[in-house]
């Protein structure tokens, strides 16, 4: 499962020539610290991970590249970004870097929390440590877990097969798979569109730097290779630290954005586009795409529901219509569920299991309190950060009217702590997509005690801003009945969602608003997303 051919072992920053396999560890690799409970998230496009728990609190990181590819690369193809509770691997090819296969061999702390994703690459994980998300389009997930302690396995094979030696008798199916260990503490989710996925029982010996020692090989090949060439900055030298804050070769932000393509004569989405369909401009000047997940990638779904006001019958209405959406979306997305009134109440986690949303939605009941938009919107932004993996895109949808308790023209409330021009600015620099769902509920008002007219036109033009700041659709949803339509809707634009990433070439971080324009190499496309961000 874990065997390798004899490839040329490339540092991350100085060539250098080895024999090595996934489970040999030579000297020349990068080691960057890791806090307890950080987030470790690797991304290879152009090979394999590989990944192995040991028992040190850093994260020992080499690249093995195929054939004779590291001799024509002027400069190394994986980036390291350190920001502390979040170290980020990359690999990245320039159009003049030689078409060769990159893979990543990781030692990874049993304190962090994993995230691997590839395209046609294999991921193998050896042992699971605080948590593991497995991500890949075509290519075969492996992981022999270890001691399974307290371990919640979840897995998706969408056209795929999943074997699975785990359980008493052995697993063999193709859609999905689900076990638990203890109470469940620690998660280990893997996903593949058509890879195959494999689960073994094995307990291997933890790692330490005496056993790492041990399994290095006793003859290094071309050792001259080492040397840098001429000219050419080395960078940091190999088994160098690299300190929180420290980035290797990129030191500008990497800015992900959600794009759905339309067609502006039928409004019917564009699916099957690939990166080469899009030119994408910064304040006018194309930059150069580095990551791309087409229509087709998995989301993180959270509905925001509104629950101010409502009466028993109108909860009915609420819990069908949030059952539509379960039922409408994709099998491989995770949906979490939160309502609000005076204040935000998580109904559901994200989770892919239907038959568990659907009991967690049945529990919606009304709720008291001033209505606290604004703040309910910021909690389920933390939210998605804190649960939602990164190597999923993330969505959220909200239904409500709009009128939080601040607004002018809305007596008796007290209203959110949070204003909303930080609300506004807080869905800006969000990764991911916003859809708002303005539901009418203006009715006349009889006295200066009742809600104004212009209270509900602010509510319903804010409700529009914040979509348009969050990338994503506003709708009008004039009578609660239209709810579950308005919710089919936004499941079927998200199935034209396209995610892009690119490291702007003006690096300069004077919290200046950045301009984004995306072009669709197909006729009559229109590209719907966020229009800039700041950068902070």
């Amino acid at each position: 499962m874990f065997s390798n051919p004899k490839k040329v072992l490339i540092s991350l920053v100085v060539l250098a020539v080895f024999s090595f396999s996934p489970k040999t560890y030579a000297d020349d690799e990068i080691r960057i610290n890791l806090p307890a409970g950080a987030q470790l998230k690797v991304r290879n496009d152009f090979g394999n991970v590989s990944a192995e728990v040991w028992d040190n609190n850093y994260v020992a990181v080499s690249a093995v590249i195929g054939g004779e590819g590291s001799k024509r690369f002027t400069r190394s193809p994986v980036v390291i970004d350190n920001r502390g509770s979040v170290l980020s691997i990359s690999v990245i090819r320039r159009p003049i870097d030689p078409v060769v296969t990159i893979d990543l061999n990781l030692k990874i702390p049993a304190t962090s929390k994993f995230e691997a994703v590839t395209v046609s690459g294999e991921i193998n994980l050896v042992r699971v440590p605080g948590s593991a998300n497995l991500k890949s389009s075509s290519g075969a997930v492996n992981a022999l877990i270890g001691h399974p302690g307290d371990l919640e396995i979840s897995v998706i094979a969408q056209n795929g097969s999943i074997r699975s030696s785990l359980g008493p008798e052995p697993v063999e199916q193709t859609k999905a798979y689900n076990v638990r260990f203890g109470n469940g503490e620690r998660k280990l989710e893997i996903q593949s569109e058509s890879g195959a996925i494999g689960l073994d029982y094995t307990i291997p010996v933890p790692i330490n730097d005496d056993v790492a020692a041990s399994r290095r090989p006793p003859e290094l090949i071309g050792k001259d290779n080492a040397k840098p060439a001429a000219g050419t900055d080395p960078g940091p030298l190999p088994g160098d630290e690299i300190s929180e804050g420290d980035v290797i070769r990129v030191e500008s932000q990497l800015v992900m954005l959600n794009v759905s393509v339309i067609d502006r004569g039928t409004n019917r989405g564009f699916v099957g586009l690939g990166q080469s369909d899009f030119r994408l401009y910064e304040d006018g000047e194309e930059q150069r795409i580095v990551q791309f997940e087409s229509s087709s990638a998995p989301f993180d779904l959270i509905l925001l529901i509104d629950l101010s006001g409502s009466t028993r019958e109108v909860v009915d209405l609420i819990r069908a219509a949030a059952v539509r959406f379960v039922e409408a979306a994709r099998p491989a997305d995770r949906i979490g569920v939160i309502t609000f009134a005076g204040q935000p109440v998580v109904v559901s986690t994200l989770t892919a299991d239907r038959e568990l949303l659907r009991q967690r939605i049945e529990t919606i009941d009304t709720a008291r309190g001033d209505t606290k938009l604004y703040d309910a919107t910021n909690f389920t932004l933390a939210q998605l950060l804190n649960e939602s993996k990164k190597s999923r895109r993330s969505a959220i949808v909200l239904m409500s009217d709009g009128l939080d308790g601040t607004i002018p023209g809305i007596s008796g409330q007290v209203g959110s702590r949070v204003s909303y021009p930080t609300t506004l600015r807080n869905i800006q620099e969000f990764d991911g997509v916003l859809y708002t769902l303005w539901l009418n509920t203006e009715y006349e008002a009889m006295s200066p005690l009742d809600t104004q007219p212009e209270a509900f036109d602010a509510g319903h033009d804010r409700m529009k801003e914040m979509a348009d700041a969050g990338g994503g659709v506003f709708y009008e949803v004039e009578k609660l009945t239209d709810l579950a339509g308005a919710y089919e809707q936004v499941v079927a634009d998200l199935g034209t969602m396209y995610s892009l990433a690119y490291r702007p070439t003006n690096k300069v971080r004077d919290g200046s608003w950045r301009a984004i324009r995306i072009g669709v190499n197909r006729t009559n496309a229109v590209a719907r997303g966020k229009r800039g961000y700041h950068a902070n």
